[in-house]
């Protein structure tokens, strides 16, 4: 299916679902007592992104964008690390990919299907294209900012030589 006829993901979830699926993936993986909280702050100047793809009916991206400090924050609370435990860029990296692979495949379980999920990357948050195919919570963790955007498919989410069909 082209780009131009699948239903946009505003048309197949909306932001309460999504809060929805925070809500209930959040405290396993994070910790009791930790939460997602769906009010906004200040977008940190620096970012790092994870970021699953999905394929199917649908083709798009959960993206999980946060500062560097509250991603090292977050790896500590997701492998239960204590000081004086350093985590290094790799466990960074292992971490958030797993909250975004967790959060694609919850996501990508109420789409229609069969879709498929791809690996975790991490890096720069991948472009967003039209704005009907965007689905963003913008949130905090422990007082610090952070997204999770549900995108269509842009060409940045598909590998070198590879077009978007149109």
């Amino acid at each position: 299916m082209s780009l131009q006829e699948a239903q946009p993901i505003t048309a197949l979830l909306d932001q309460a679902t999504v809060q929805s699926i925070a809500d209930e993936i959040w405290p396993a993986l994070v910790g009791d007592g930790e939460a997602f909280v769906p009010v906004p702050v200040a977008p940190p100047a620096e970012v790092v992104s994870a970021w699953v793809t999905i394929s199917g009916p649908w083709d798009g991206a959960v993206v999980l964008t946060c500062a560097p400090a509250t991603a090292e924050a977050l790896a500590e609370s997701v492998l239960m690390t204590r000081p004086p435990t350093v985590v290094d860029d790799e466990d960074v990296a292992d971490a958030l990919g797993e909250l975004a692979n967790v959060l694609g495949g919850n996501i990508k379980s109420v789409l229609p299907g069969p879709s498929s999920l791809g690996l975790p990357q991490i890096g720069p948050a991948p472009t967003t294209g039209r704005l009907d195919d965007v689905c963003r919570v913008n949130g905090q963790w422990r007082g610090q900012s952070l997204t999770i955007t549900v995108q269509g498919a842009t060409e940045a989410l598909h590998p070198s030589g590879t077009e978007v069909p149109q």
